[in-house]
């Protein structure tokens, strides 16, 4: 694998095929986010310089400049010093979470959730209340509005921008809602522009299983690094970074050793007022070519079963709410491990990921009745393990506006 030179490069790919650092004034916001990116992954105990140059593929000349650019913008500050091996002790740069923040909205189809995090992804403030979803758009952005209005703080850090986790479908990249089931005054509502327009911030929106799949999968992963250790060589420290998409350095192999063959993937289930699925995939999010991929909730278990409110018969979805309604959770805990058996079957993943309302009404439940469905169904004995989502719904919203700044928008 090439390493950058003073004249510039196309990069090196990671294990994932993302691109890593290149040496081209042009693409300075790109390297920017890549070290950004790996500080924020080293968490306080921060990184060299020298591993930054390592694991981008960058110059230590143009890793320079760039630490020192993010530290006049107060984004990295110094951590200390690594202990000496026999030179000058190594100055040690960390990223600074309270310099930036941004908010995450999740709204349910009953209830509104804002939240306020930090670069770290630590929630620094919360609100939440009842929603009517069905009242239409234009009251549910004044509810937005009024969410972020309470979670910000006026004297606090700049809000990069907001994040909106909604009931799909919708175009996430046009920032338009879809046909959601049961709601058909949302149909092709702007909501995107309508809410940048209100909050004068970037918004961004994508459906609340694909947020939650993002905090999930980060909560997993960051909890798979291991603290970071100054001392320790690159290749020593490799796996903190397999997990993020990042290789370690000049040497994929080594990286992808460290992931056990393999990139990390995961399917997060939200289990709610309705059911749906949240797919990490190669690295993250995996949306499809329309933004419809995790339709978890409608695949049809029971053909002539109990009539869905998407107007089909024997949806999952249907099943598990009916048996949630008359107080049998093992039921519905049951019905989602067969439709989560499905999608482990198709997509090979390494972890199921549960959260939602009824999940967290019955945490032990879920996990046990949905990792015995998918023992007995298992065709490999390495099965995917089962655990509960690590964060919430509009935590992963305000992941998502945060992406840009560490170079995954």
């Amino acid at each position: 694998m090439n390493r950058g030179s003073g004249s510039g490069n196309s990069g090196h790919r990671d294990v994932y095929g993302r691109r890593g650092g290149v040496n081209l004034p042009a693409l300075r916001g790109h390297n920017d986010a890549l070290v950004l990116d790996l500080l924020r992954a080293a968490g306080p105990a921060g990184l060299g310089r020298t591993e930054l140059a390592a694991r981008t593929g960058l110059t230590p000349q143009a890793v320079s400049k760039i630490t020192a650019r993010l530290g006049a913008e107060g984004l990295v500050a110094e951590a200390g010093r690594a202990a000496s091996t026999g030179g000058k002790p190594r100055t040690l740069l960390r990223l600074v979470p309270d310099v930036r923040h941004a908010v995450g909205v999740h709204l349910d189809r009953d209830e509104l959730l804002a939240v306020r995090v930090d670069l770290a992804g630590r929630v620094v403030a919360e609100s939440g209340g009842p929603l009517d979803f069905g009242a239409g758009p234009e009251a549910a952005v004044e509810a937005v509005v009024r969410a972020v209005a309470r979670v910000g703080d006026p004297s606090g850090p700049p809000l990069l921008g907001v994040g909106v986790a909604a009931p799909g479908p919708l175009d996430h990249r046009a920032g338009v809602m879809g046909r959601v089931t049961g709601f058909p005054s949302w149909k092709d509502f702007p909501l995107r522009g309508v809410l940048e327009g209100r909050l004068g911030l970037p918004v961004v929106l994508d459906k609340d299983t694909n947020a939650g799949a993002a905090a999930a999968a980060g909560a997993w992963l960051r909890a798979t690094w291991p603290d970071a250790d100054a001392d320790a060589d690159a290749d020593a420290g490799a796996d903190a970074y397999v997990g993020r998409g990042m290789d370690a350095g000049p040497d994929a192999e080594v990286a992808e050793a460290y992931a056990g063959g393999g990139a990390r993937t995961c399917v997060y289930l939200h289990i709610g007022t309705g059911l749906g699925a949240g797919l990490w995939l190669g690295g993250g999010v995996y949306r499809g070519a329309r933004s419809a991929a995790g339709e978890f909730g409608h695949q049809v278990l029971l053909l002539d079963g109990p009539r869905c409110r998407c107007g089909a018969r024997g949806c999952v979805e249907a099943l598990c709410l009916e048996a949630v309604a008359r107080g049998d959770v093992p039921e519905a805990a049951r019905i989602v491990g067969e439709a989560a058996a499905n999608l482990v079957a198709l997509l090979d993943v390494d972890r199921v990921l549960l959260g939602g309302r009824v999940v967290e009404a019955a945490p032990d439940v879920f996990v046990a009745r949905v990792g015995a469905v998918l023992a007995a169904r298992a065709l490999d004995p390495a099965r995917p393990v089962v655990a509960l989502a690590g964060a919430g719904v509009a935590q992963g919203a305000a992941e998502m506006a945060l992406t840009p700044l560490f170079g995954r928008g």
